[in-house]
């Protein structure tokens, strides 16, 4: 039996508050956005406008703040690192609907869950061809 070695990332905890504090304005609505990296290091996160209807069961970037989230990136020398979003009610997994709809296959798909009690629920994805992966974030 061959064991696959479990892949790790390392997230500043000045991003995850960051997160957290985004996910937490959402009252109630999913929120999104990216992680940007430089040299593979999560440098900054690029909150955008979350305009699915319903907002509370799913998210869509705004078209034209994705469009400029990645832009500033390319100015900032950065590279997609992650996309990001939360689960007001629920568990920090991916739903069906986030996964057929993941168009990043380069970068995670981090999830804030909200359906906390007193902990954070923070969790990393490798989506690939609507191939699921577990990734073990660890706080810096």
């Amino acid at each position: 039996m061959t064991r696959h070695k479990t892949e790790q990332i390392s997230l500043p905890r000045t991003l995850i508050n960051q997160l957290l504090t985004h996910a937490q304005s959402g009252n109630g609505d999913e929120v999104c956005g990216f992680i940007a990296s430089r040299s593979g290091k999560p440098v900054k996160t690029y909150p955008v406008p979350n305009i699915a209807i319903p907002a509370d069961k799913r998210f869509e970037m705004e078209p034209s703040a994705q469009i400029n989230a990645i832009k500033n990136m390319r100015e900032q020398s950065e590279d997609i690192f992650a996309t990001y979003h939360s689960h007001p009610t629920s568990a920090a997994v991916p739903s069906q609907t986030n996964i057929v709809e993941f168009n990043y296959p380069e970068a995670l798909c981090i999830i804030i869950s909200l359906n906390i009690q007193g902990v954070l629920e923070i969790r990393a994805y490798r989506i690939i061809k609507s191939q699921v992966i577990s990734v073990t974030i660890e706080a810096i």
